[in-house]
């Protein structure tokens, strides 16, 4: 881990960028670069001010291109399209990348994996501790129950989401089926409407809400007969996911490429269940 790690927050005018500047600040790091769209009407503000901490000096830049070798690290969470140009220009420029953007398909996954093979990527579709640490429990769930129960994912979101199920569900059902040995993507339900028939045990149920400010919720129900077991993650603010992005960017600087996620950065995988 970086002691002082120089991070590029991109999308830094969003809710979420404004957000990663304050979680930044609040590390004691330093903020190297704020990226917004070059047509953005923040180009040229100063980023503390955009996020509610005060003046930093440092300027939100149309262009990630024109700031790559002020940064260490990037951390994105902008949009599918967007972390794939950012994925190539920081593989060309060996930057490490702390992605937290959903809602990737298969293409814009091969290119991050590409990336991965030439500079360090954490990608995770969740990065608060607490849902790392709920997943974790999920495997351990699944590994007790094996095949005896059925498995419902319920997730639900803020009104403005634009992407369902949210990454987390998914990642909590593809936790879930790799302990279990099914593929998600052939045991995977997405909702049920009309005459459905009787629920196969292999299936692994999504059902998504979505409305209000809801910051994130998700249930996962371990369903048999007589009883049922639920892990429950509920976040309350924004802030415990922009902390953790920031813990990953810190963790990151200096290793070797390669793809990881927030299991590597919290040392899950080094404890046996």
């Amino acid at each position: 881990m970086s002691a002082t790690p120089r991070i590029g927050v991109l999308g830094a005018g969003g809710r979420m960028g404004r957000i990663l500047v304050q979680a930044v600040q609040q590390a004691g790091y330093q903020l190297a670069a704020a990226v917004e769209r070059p047509e953005s009407s923040l180009v040229g503000a100063d980023a503390g001010e955009l996020a509610g901490i005060g003046t930093l000096g440092v300027k939100v830049s149309g262009q990630l291109a024109d700031v790559l070798n002020d940064c260490e690290v990037i951390i994105d969470f902008t949009a599918p399209a967007a972390t794939e140009q950012h994925l190539k220009l920081c593989r060309e420029a060996g930057v490490a990348m702390v992605i937290g953007t959903t809602g990737m398909n298969d293409e814009q996954k091969a290119v991050l994996e590409e990336s991965a093979s030439q500079t360090p990527v954490v990608y995770a579709a969740n990065y608060s501790v607490g849902v790392n640490v709920s997943i974790k429990l999920l495997e351990l769930a699944a590994k007790v129950f094996g095949n005896t129960v059925d498995i419902e994912v319920i997730e639900a979101h803020h009104r403005h989401k634009v992407d369902a199920p949210s990454g987390t569900a998914l990642m909590m059902g593809e936790a879930i089926a790799d302990t279990l040995g099914r593929n998600l993507k052939e045991v995977a339900v997405y909702g049920r409407e009309g005459h459905t028939g009787p629920r196969e045990r292999q299936t692994i149920g999504f059902e998504t809400i979505r409305g209000g400010d809801i910051v994130g919720e998700h249930t996962v129900m371990f369903i048999g007969e007589g009883e049922r077991v639920e892990v429950t993650h509920k976040a309350t603010n924004r802030m415990n996911f922009a902390a953790g992005a920031v813990r990953a960017a810190a963790w990151v600087v200096g290793r070797e490429a390669g793809k990881y996620d927030m299991k590597d950065v919290l040392g899950f995988n080094n404890i046996q269940m």
